[in-house]
């Protein structure tokens, strides 16, 4: 296993994130359990959740699973870099009430309980900000931060789905009130979306934050869907439907898989490597459902890309290129 600092962190993480969000609705607890025993095992130390996610089966059951496998001991919780986020609502439906949500200092104070508890633990290393906040201001954000610190419940913020003048709004007030401020963000960014490449990774690299992309696979696309799809393999559905529906998409898409196949490469742990090669990443987030997926995942750490590869992805799924170059002179 290969490691990385988080950032500007002194913070050692795995090239991999282990992503949890189908631990509940689409993955039972034990095989949850063996999913996390074997990237433990594989040397994968850095995990993420959320409070929110279990939403189908019940908000904050992710973040149980977790504890439930925190609590079998044998160090896995040293060995762990955790990362859970606050922002959305947390109450039960039909029983939301104001202050229930977002990143007012009175919710963070009330999420980061709750986790803990669901958890099992007294510490989160990574605590995320799902959202941004229009309505509550960073000074009060980095107060309830800072008093969190203080008391050894949280060791770091970061932030996920945040544009680039919010990483530096963040920051430089961090920075006034001497906080240490967002050491990562979390971001949508692969193939075949790669706007952020414009503002928001650069911003993260301009503040020291490391990027954490989440759906590298840009929701199973880029995992050789056309060819799984002629084999009878995979359905799609949703958001992937869309895609595969539209002519030019779907032609980006075979293209693609034709090139990555022309090198005898698998898509998906292509489309995770080529992510492993891109300036400010810290490591993509990989969801796996089942142990398999990530045996695959982690064979993309091995995967080296030539550069006419490299260049053939670049010439299929151009970036929108810098700013302000790419929307001006």
């Amino acid at each position: 296993m290969e490691y990385t600092q988080l950032g500007r962190t002194g913070l050692k993480v795995s090239r991999l994130v282990l992503g949890t969000m189908n631990f509940g609705p689409q993955t039972d607890e034990a095989t949850s359990h063996a999913i996390m025993d074997a990237a433990l095992d594989a040397g994968l130390n850095f995990f993420d959740t959320a409070n929110v996610y279990g939403w189908a089966e019940k908000k904050g059951r992710t973040e149980s699973i977790i504890g439930s496998w925190f609590a079998k001991g044998d160090g896995r919780r040293d060995r762990t870099v955790l990362a859970t986020k606050v922002y959305g609502n947390m109450a039960a439906d039909g029983d939301a009430w104001p202050n229930h949500d977002k990143l007012s200092a009175l919710n963070i104070r009330r999420a980061v309980e709750a986790s803990l508890k669901r958890l099992g633990t007294d510490y989160i290393d990574v605590y995320q900000f799902h959202h941004i906040d229009r309505a509550t201001p960073f000074e009060e954000v980095w107060q309830a931060v800072d008093v969190l610190i203080q008391q050894g419940k949280v060791l770091y913020a970061g932030s996920s789905n945040f544009p680039g003048y919010k990483i530096a709004q963040a920051n430089e007030t961090a920075a006034r009130r001497g906080s240490v401020g967002l050491v990562s963000e979390q971001c949508l960014y692969n193939l075949f979306e790669r706007r952020a490449e414009m503002e928001v990774i650069p911003a993260a690299q301009e503040y020291g934050l490391g990027v954490i992309p989440w759906s590298p696979l840009h929701g199973g696309l880029l995992g050789g869907v056309l060819k799984k799809e002629a084999q009878g393999k995979r359905r799609t559905e949703g958001r992937a439907a869309a895609t595969l529906a539209d002519p030019a998409s779907r032609a980006k898409l075979q293209a693609y898989e034709d090139l990555l196949d022309k090198h005898g490469l698998e898509p998906g742990e292509a489309a995770l490597a080529w992510l492993l090669t891109r300036p400010g990443v810290t490591g993509p987030i990989v969801g796996p459902r089942t142990p398999e997926q990530l045996t695959s995942a982690l064979r993309a750490l091995e995967v080296e890309l030539s550069e006419e590869v490299l260049s053939g992805l670049d010439e299929i799924f151009p970036g929108p290129g810098p700013s302000p170059e790419a929307f001006a002179w």
